[in-house]
């Protein structure tokens, strides 16, 4: 048994506590949490720490991957320009890619993820979620704006799924994005999903989807141009509600990825679909497109926000407090309860796990975290702050 105590306690069940006693087992299991109204008196098997204690990190968005192209893509170019260097990049030896797939796990977990939604394109990171420390979720993903390799698209990503049901991992199917998803392959893909529990699409990351869905123009129709792989017939969701609305499955939780570009009047329609989070990526956003999130409207539409990483092409490391920081940096105002829910249990509750993950309650074995270099005055994340794993 383990007795931890520390300036704050964020517990994600109520205001957070001062100086409280957080009693686990030995594995990390909550036994109970004791109030002292802030006085705790000093108590031989208690350890109390200078900082805020919280749960595990839950992370919505990974790409573990393409966590070998780190560095290889330069920043600031745009997401045409990215996705372009992707695709050129992309092909690596498999032992390279293998090498930086556990050196990224591990990152992660000693940044203190302990929940991940990862985004697969093939099945290179199956091995290693089978005895990694941190609990995944398998989106497997679609993409093609060909209608007619629609099908195709279909059976290779159910060829992967074969692997993870095999290897008894959760997995999930689906769709990339609106710009790159074909209506052919976006109305198959509903089909095998009615299902689902979670579903993620990339949303909303730069201007140039709306002027893409709305007449085939723009950056993103020159990229597709540049590569060779515009098709000989486009067809595509009129709008970004449209797809959310009437073309993705209605069927358990929604998670839309990055929402850059958000506007008031999509975040109005999408918001008549229930149980949808908005998954921002800040440090991404700006290595590609030098922006980052409207929080504010976000939060006057009243959305759900929870946190991703996304990938070591378009991010320095896969960190979730990195991410609140800039976060924090860039709308003062925030409160460090706010931003540690969105990166604990509004993951969780998005991805399904709340039962186990997001709240130190008893029962629950949520992994425990101690923040520090925090500002706990005004109770602010500080650029220097840091994480240290306590469970």
């Amino acid at each position: 048994m383990k007795r931890l105590s520390a300036q704050y306690i964020i517990t994600n069940t109520g205001p957070a506590l001062k100086r409280a006693i957080v009693n686990t087992e030995d594995d990390g299991t909550i036994i109970s949490i004791e109030e002292t109204e802030g006085e705790l008196t000093e108590k031989h098997t208690v350890e109390f720490y200078n900082g805020i204690i919280i749960p595990g990190f839950v992370n919505c968005h990974c790409h573990l991957e393409l966590s070998h192209l780190k560095g290889a893509i330069a920043e600031s170019g745009g997401l045409g320009f990215f996705i372009e260097q992707v695709r050129g990049t992309r092909e690596n030896s498999k032992e390279n890619i293998i090498k930086s797939v556990y050196l990224a796990d591990n990152d992660m977990y000693q940044a203190g993820i302990v929940l991940c939604a990862d985004v697969c394109n093939t099945t290179d990171t199956f091995n290693l979620k089978k005895e990694s420390r941190i609990r995944y979720l398998n989106l497997l993903e679609a993409f093609g704006i060909d209608p007619d390799k629609a099908r195709r698209r279909i059976d290779e990503i159910t060829d992967v799924a074969k692997t993870a049901g095999k290897m008894n991992l959760l997995y999930s199917f689906v769709p990339h994005s609106t710009y790159s998803m074909s209506l052919s392959l976006l109305r198959l893909l509903k089909e095998i999903t009615n299902n689902n529990k979670v579903t993620s699409i990339h949303f909303l990351e730069t201007p140039a989807e709306k002027s893409f869905l709305e007449d085939h123009s723009g950056t993103l129709m020159l990229s597709y141009i540049r590569s060779g792989l515009l098709p000989a017939r486009l067809e595509t969701v009129k709008s970004h509600a449209d797809a959310v609305l009437n073309e993705i499955t209605p069927s358990g939780n929604l998670i839309l990825v990055h929402n850059t570009f958000a506007d008031r009047e999509t975040i109005s329609l999408v918001k008549r679909r229930e149980n949808t989070y908005w998954c921002l990526c800040p440090n991404s956003n700006y290595y590609i497109e030098k922006e980052v999130p409207p929080v504010t409207l976000l939060l006057e539409e009243g959305c759900e926000i929870v946190i991703g990483t996304d990938s070591l092409a378009s991010n320095t490391k896969l960190d979730i407090l990195a991410e609140l920081i800039t976060l924090q940096m860039h709308y003062p105002s925030l409160a460090i309860e706010d931003l540690v829910a969105w990166g604990t249990i509004n993951g969780a509750r998005a991805l399904g796990a709340d039962k186990d993950f997001g709240k130190i309650e008893a029962g629950k074995k949520p992994g425990l975290l101690l923040l520090q270099n925090v500002d706990l005055i005004n109770m602010k994340l500080l650029p220097e702050s840091y994480v240290t794993r306590l469970l």
